[in-house]
């Protein structure tokens, strides 16, 4: 089973996929974890990669596709697994390199998204550029939320409750 964990930065969508992966005994695949890896590569795609990173911005398609088929291709990935951070454009969702057959979408505020980043700490979850990555969310992974309706495949969940409440309504949308 593939499973896609999406949200806005700062929803909780790697913990949720995390605990989905663990129950579902299947690998959790982050793409932010890996583009921070790459991004630490002295390599000409992790010089890009950090770029991206440190501006707020997406990782374009064109690299994205080329990193999470490599990844996606590797043997412990391939009985499937709980992805989040991808896809990132609608672009994206349509050139995946593999089908997806459930999409949970945790909903939450930008205001609760911002106090959970600044709470988090990382390095690059400064207050511009929180902002910037929310205004890129909205405008390039919303309209996915349509694609993934249409499809007949995408869950919306409250994500601004507590991590276990969350949890337990993707369990039981899955058991469904």
């Amino acid at each position: 089973m593939k499973i896609v964990v999406m949200g806005p930065p700062g929803s909780g969508k790697s913990t949720q996929a995390e605990l989905l992966a663990e129950k579902l005994n299947l690998p959790h695949f982050q793409t932010g974890k890996m583009y921070r890896r790459i991004a630490e590569i002295d390599s000409d795609l992790g010089k890009k990669v950090k770029g991206f990173l440190a501006q707020g911005h997406l990782v374009p398609d064109e690299e994205h596709n080329q990193i999470l088929k490599e990844v996606a291709g590797r043997p412990q990935y391939r009985q499937g697994f709980v992805l989040d951070g991808s896809p990132r454009t609608l672009n994206q969702a349509e050139t995946l390199p593999f089908g997806v057959d459930k999409v949970f979408y945790l909903s939450v505020s930008d205001e609760i998204n911002t106090e959970r980043l600044v709470k988090r700490g990382r390095a690059d979850d400064k207050p511009e550029v929180i902002k910037e990555r929310l205004k890129v969310y909205h405008q390039q992974t919303e309209p996915i939320l349509a694609y993934y309706r249409e499809m007949g495949i995408l869950e919306e969940v409250d994500g601004e409750k507590p991590i276990e409440p969350i949890f337990e309504d993707i369990v039981g949308r899955l058991e469904k």
